[in-house]
């Protein structure tokens, strides 16, 4: 699996207009506050050039691309967190996600209402923030609660758990988002075991309107200088536009962007600034007649990306057979590569690189 990625938003931002584009899956969309009842959940393959490019070389009865979940609740709203609305009833849904994907509106339409009755991306991007910081806290309160009946029974490892809580809390009450604190050793362990909704990272899709998109518009300009200083990622789409483009046939979509001067599909985009955010390599495998792409993030040794594969394969690591994807291209085959010196044998202290095709060899 490439990363799981929940969608967030106020209503009537185009969550699942966005969230179509990029699956096609056919969630229900209106223009009509709480559309979205139940949570949505799309599965699609992440497009993948070099993928491709070693299928062709390679012929594998199977080829197994890396995929990407998204789910997309119902829509934010003040006092979510207080029970106004019906998104807060789901953000459960996305507490395992690995990302957040917070989309905001940027498009004029006079037959879609928004919350406010005007475009204020900054505001609406703090209204969401806000009540995911507000949901935590309540997250937080119920463990805490658990935890200190605990404590006064005389759990030994309660009472580092109280003082992370704590600290955590404090942060939160001061408005700040989890994601900002760095914990390590035992104290990150318990930190990320809250799976709190702001200690996930986040980036933001902006939904615009042709206008925004041609540049003529100032809602874009305004949220992308805000990120910008936040150090966050904005991924542009629009999202009616997108649809469009969704219903005509492969060969006419690409040439139809290049019109507009899109780069790239709305999902490749997309997946680019999530592997950004979360620091993600793909690395391949070729078993038998298998081909399979594989995600992990940077810095993830063999033995754990082996691990990736099956328990087993981590567990009883021996070495990994490395051929980087430029040089087995040029080859064309594992056995060319090998005559030329070009396979690498690396041990349990390698780091897994972008483009890795990896064959590991183990004992159990």
């Amino acid at each position: 699996m490439g990363f799981r990625c929940g969608i967030v938003g106020l209503p009537n931002a185009g969550k699942s207009t966005i969230f179509n584009a990029l699956t096609a899956a056919g969630a229900e969309v209106a223009d009509y506050r709480f559309c979205t009842i139940q949570p949505n959940l799309g599965i699609v393959p992440v497009p993948d050039k070099r993928l491709e490019d070693l299928a062709g070389r390679l012929h594998p009865q199977k080829v197994i691309p890396t995929t990407l979940e998204f789910f997309d609740i119902a829509g934010l709203v003040k006092g979510a967190s207080k029970g106004e609305g019906l998104g807060n009833q789901f953000l459960d849904h996305i507490r395992n996600v690995d990302a957040i994907a917070h989309t905001v509106r940027c498009f004029e339409n006079r037959n879609v209402a928004h919350d406010f009755g005007s475009l204020d991306p900054i505001r609406d991007i703090e209204v969401v923030n806000t009540e995911l910081i507000l949901t935590d806290l309540q997250a937080l309160e119920k463990r805490m609660a658990k935890t200190e009946k605990l404590h006064r029974v005389g759990a030994k490892e309660s009472g580092l758990e109280l003082d992370v809580y704590r600290e955590v809390q404090a942060f939160l009450n001061r408005g700040q988002e989890a994601g900002k604190l760095h914990y390590h050793g035992e104290k990150k362990a318990i930190f990320e075991d809250l799976h709190l909704l702001t200690s996930k990272p986040v980036f933001y899709v902006a939904n615009v309107d042709q206008e925004e998109l041609r540049g003529d518009g100032t809602c874009l300009r305004v949220m992308t200088g805000w990120a910008q200083k936040a150090g966050s990622r904005v991924v542009v789409i629009c999202g009616d536009l997108e649809a469009e483009i969704a219903e005509l046939k492969e060969e006419e979509r690409e040439e139809f962007r290049k019109e507009l001067g899109l780069e790239g599909s709305s999902l490749e985009r997309l997946i680019r600034v999530g592997y950004e955010t979360l620091e993600l390599v793909t690395f391949y495998t070729t078993v038998s007649s298998e081909l399979k792409a594989w995600t992990v993030t940077r810095g993830t040794s063999a033995p754990r990306a082996a691990g990736k594969i099956h328990s087993d394969m981590e567990r009883g690591f021996i070495r990994a057979e490395v051929i980087p994807f430029n040089e087995f291209i040029i080859c064309g085959s594992e056995h060319a590569a090998k005559e030329r010196g070009l396979l690498r044998s690396e041990g349990k202290e390698y780091l897994v690189q972008d483009g890795d095709i990896i064959r590991f060899r183990f004992s159990v």
